[in-house]
C-alpha cells in the first residue's frame, strides 16, 4: 500500500506539471486570461496537496501498526513473543502486515496472500483451524481469526524442534525371528548346522549394527530389538531389505530359512509395547513369514515383505498337543456348531464332515451349518447325489437352527475360514463362549472373535489336509467314510490346483491317509467336471482375458454373473499361459456381489494385492467381494494397486 501511495503523489505531481506547462502555452499562443488560469491551477495544486496529505496520514496511521494501535508495551510483547498479524483483502492481496514481518525482512504487502503461503488456503476455507509453514528456515503455526481476514503468525521453530527430538527418540520394540530354523537345523551335521547358522545371523548382526540396533538374542532362531523412531523410520525406507538378504542367503545353502519381523510402537507403555510386538509376530508367522508386522497404538497392522510362500512349519508334536487339546474342549462341551465360510467349497465341506466325525466318536453331538451362506454349485450337486447316505453320518442345518442349540457350554468351531465376516455362521460365533479356529489361509490383522484354540498353518495346502493328520491323535475310532474321504481329497485337489501348488510332503501323506479311508480320485476329479453349458462360459469368459506387464491377465465381465467357482476356474486356466504370473477374474457373482478371483504362480502375492482390496487369502490364491461398485471402477483400482505393487517390488529388489 506504501507503494501505492508514493506512485500516486508522483502522478499526481506529474500532472500538475504538466497542466502547468499547457496553460503556459495556451496563455501565450490565444491570449487567454493568464490571471483566471493561474488561479484554476493554484486552486487544483492546493486541493492535491490536501488529499495527498491525509493519505499521508492515512498511510502513517496504517503503518504503525501494533505499536500506535495498542501500545509500545503491546509492541514488545507480540515481537518478544514472536506473534505477527497480517490483514488481507477480499481478493487475498496483503494489505497490511505487524512488525514481526518487517523485523525479519517478510514484508509482503501488496502481494497475493495464497501465492506466498499456499498452506493458509485451508484455513481460510475453514477446513483446519490451524496451519503450519516454514519460511526463512523457521516454522509457524498460523491461526485465522474468525470472520475476519486477519491472519496470526506463531514462531513454533523451538516447540518443532523439541517435538520432532521426541518423537524421533520415541522406544519402538521389535523381534526378528528366522522362520524354519529349526527344522533346517534338525537333521544338519555340527558343521552344515554351523554354516546355516553363520550365513543368516551374520546379515542380521550387520544390519542391526549399522543402524544402531540394539539386539538381544533370545533363543537359537529369535532377537529382541530396542531402536527409536528415527531408526524405524530408516527401515521402513529401506523397504526392511535384510528380509530379502537372508532369503538369498538361505538359498545359497538350499534351506527354506526365512526372516519375520515385527514392530510395536506409539506409546510409552513398555508392557503394552511387549504385548503388541509378541502378538504382532504370532501374525506375521500364522500369515506365512518372510514378512514384517508392524502396528502403532490404536492404529491398525500393516505389512511389508510376504513376498516367498508359506512353506511346512508344523511338527508332529505340535499337531499332537493341537489334537489333545481340540479333544478335552469336545469332551467338556455338552455339544459342538461347525461353523464353514459363506459359498462353502470342497474344503471347507469336507473338513467340516472330518470335525463332526471327530466329535461323533467322542460321544457329543455335532451339527454343520450348510443350509445358509451357500454352496458352490459343484459341491451342491455332490450333497444333494449323496444325500441319503450323508444324513446318516452328519446333521446340517441352518445358523437359526444352529443358534437354537446354542448354549454357555457348546463349543462352536470354524474350519477353513477364520473371520467372522467371511462366517456362515458370524451369529452363533457372535454368541458363542468357546471358538476354536483350524485354517490354512494366512492370518488376517482382526479374526472378529476371540478363540479359546487355534490352528492356523498357512503352509498347508489345505484345510483337509490339516484334519487327516489330527484323526487318529483326537480319537483312533473315528469313521471316516468313503464318502467323506473323497469329498476332503476333492477339497486337496482344488487348492493344490491339482497338487500343483502349495503342496509339500505332508500333502501327500495326508492324500495317502485319505485313500486307505477309501478316497477315489477318480470319482473326486469326476466331481469336478464341467457341463457343456459350463465350458461354453468359460470360453467366453477367456476371450475377454486382457494382458498386462509384468506377466498379468486380467479378465473384467460385464456381461453375466459368473458363479465363484467358474471365476475361480478360469483364473486357474490363465494361469496355464505361457509367461503369465498372475491372473484376475472380474465379475459380479451369483449372489449380487461384485469378486475378484486371483491366481498366482507365485512370482506374485496375490494375497497381498486382495488384501490392500478388502479380501485375503494364500499367496498364489485369493479373492475379494464387495456389495457396491462397478467392474469398470473395481478394474482400475485394481491396476493402480498393482502398479503400486510392482514399484515396491523392485525397490525391494534394488535394496536386497
Amino acid at each position: 500500500m506504501r507503494r501505492k501511495i508514493a506512485n500516486m503523489k508522483h502522478i499526481i505531481a506529474g500532472l500538475i506539471i504538466l497542466q502547468a506547462a499547457v496553460f503556459l502555452v495556451l496563455a501565450i499562443f490565444i491570449h487567454i486570461d493568464v490571471i483566471a488560469a493561474g488561479a484554476v491551477l493554484a486552486g487544483e495544486t492546493i486541493m492535491v496537496l490536501l488529499v495527498t496529505e491525509r493519505y499521508d496520514a492515512a498511510l502513517e496511521d496504517l503503518s504503525s501498526g501494533v505499536k500506535n494501535t495498542l501500545g509500545s508495551a503491546a509492541e514488545e510483547a507480540y515481537l518478544t513473543g514472536e506473534v505477527g498479524m497480517l490483514i488481507y483483502d477480499d481478493s487475498y492481496v496483503i494489505t497490511w502486515m505487524s512488525e514481526l514481518f518487517e523485523v525479519r525482512n517478510l514484508d509482503k504487502v501488496g502481494h497475493k496472500l495464497l501465492n506466498w503461503v499456499p498452506e493458509a488456503d485451508d484455513l481460510i476455507s475453514g477446513k483446519t483451524d490451524t496451519a503450519h509453514v516454514t519460511l526463512d528456515e523457521r516454522v509457524y503455526e498460523i491461526s485465522r481469526k474468525e470472520d475476519a481476514p486477519v491472519l496470526f503468525f506463531k514462531d513454533v521453530t523451538e516447540l518443532s524442534e523439541v517435538t520432532r527430538k521426541y518423537n524421533d527418540e520415541a522406544t519402538v520394540l521389535g523381534i526378528a525371528s528366522f522362520d524354519n530354523y529349526d527344522e533346517s537345523t534338525e537333521y544338519a551335521d555340527e558343521t552344515d548346522a554351523a554354516n546355516i547358522s553363520a550365513a543368516v545371523r551374520v546379515p542380521v548382526n550387520e544390519y542391526c549394527t549399522a543402524h544402531k540396533i540394539l539386539t538381544k538374542r533370545l533363543g537359537n532362531s529369535r532377537y529382541l530389538l530396542i531402536l527409536n523412531e528415527k531408526t524405524f523410520a530408516e527401515l521402513a525406507a529401506d523397504h526392511f531389505s535384510i528380509l530379502g538378504k537372508v532369503r538369498k542367503a538361505a538359498q545359497k545353502l538350499d534351506v527354506s530359512i526365512t526372516l519375520s519381523m515385527a514392530f510395536a510402537r506409539g506409546t510409552a507403555d513398555l508392557e503394552e509395547l511387549d504385548d503388541m510386538v509378541s502378538n504382532l509376530m504370532d501374525l506375521a508367522q500364522t500369515r506365512g513369514g518372510d514378512q514384517v508386522a508392524v502396528q502403532e497404538a490404536g492404529e491398525d497392522v500393516r505389512y511389508f515383505g510376504g513376498s516367498s510362500e508359506a512353506t511346512e512349519k508344523r511338527s508332529r508334536v505340535r499337531v499332537r498337543v493341537i489334537s489333545h487339546a481340540l479333544r478335552d474342549l469336545i469332551q467338556r462341551s455338552s455339544n459342538v456348531i461347525i461353523c464353514g465360510h459363506r459359498t462353502a467349497d470342497f474344503d471347507c465341506i469336507g473338513s467340516a464332515i472330518a470335525i463332526a466325525q471327530m466329535v461323533k466318536a467322542l460321544h457329543r453331538k455335532a451339527v454343520i451349518i450348510a443350509k445358509t451362506g451357500g454352496i458352490e454349485e459343484k459341491l451342491n450337486a455332490v450333497l444333494e447325489a449323496n444325500s441319503s447316505e450323508l444324513a446318516n453320518e452328519v446333521t446340517f442345518v441352518t445358523e437359526n437352527e444352529a443358534l437354537n442349540q446354542l448354549s454357555g457350554s457348546t463349543l462352536v468351531i470354524m474350519t477353513d475360514h477364520h473371520n467372522l465376516k467371511q462366517s456362515n455362521g458370524s451369529k452363533v460365533l457372535e454368541n458363542a463362549r468357546k471358538v476354536v479356529v483350524i485354517d490354512h489361509h494366512r492370518r488376517s490383522t482382526d479374526m472378529g472373535v476371540k478363540p479359546v484354540l487355534v490352528y492356523i498353518e498357512a503352509g498347508a495346502s489345505s484345510t483337509s489336509e490339516l484334519l487327516t493328520e489330527m484323526i487318529p491323535y483326537v480319537s483312533n475310532s473315528t469313521d471316516i467314510s468313503p464318502l467323506d474321504a473323497t469329498i476332503m481329497m476333492t477339497g486337496m485337489i482344488v487348492d493344490t490346483q491339482q497338487f500343483r501348488v502349495r503342496t509339500g510332503s505332508r500333502s501327500y501323506d495326508a492324500a495317502s491317509a485319505l485313500r486307505e479311508y477309501g478316497a477315489d480320485p477318480q470319482t473326486a476329479n469326476g466331481y469336478l467336471k464341467d457341463t457343456f453349458d459350463e465350458f461354453l462360459e468359460k470360453e467366453k469368459v477367456l476371450q475377454k482375458s486382457e494382458r498386462y506387464d509384468h506377466g498379468v491377465v486380467l479378465a473384467p465381465i460385464t456381461e453375466m454373473n459368473l458363479s465363484r467357482s467358474i471365476m475361480s476356474q478360469v483364473a486357474d486356466r490363465l494361469l496355464g499361459i505361457q509367461d503369465v504370473h498372475a491372473a484376475f477374474v472380474l465379475s459380479k457373482d451369483t449372489d449380487g456381489e461384485y469378486a475378484i478371483s486371483a491366481r498366482s504362480d507365485g512370482k506374485i502375492n496375490v494375497q497381498l494385492i486382495m488384501e490392500k482390496m478388502g479380501g485375503g487369502g494364500h499367496l498364489s490364491a485369493a479373492a475379494m467381494q464387495r456389495t457396491s461398485g462397478s467392474i469398470e471402477d473395481i478394474r482400475k483400482e485394481l491396476l493402480k494397486i498393482l502398479d503400486e505393487y510392482f514399484k515396491e517390488e523392485e525397490t525391494d529388489e534394488s535394496d536386497s
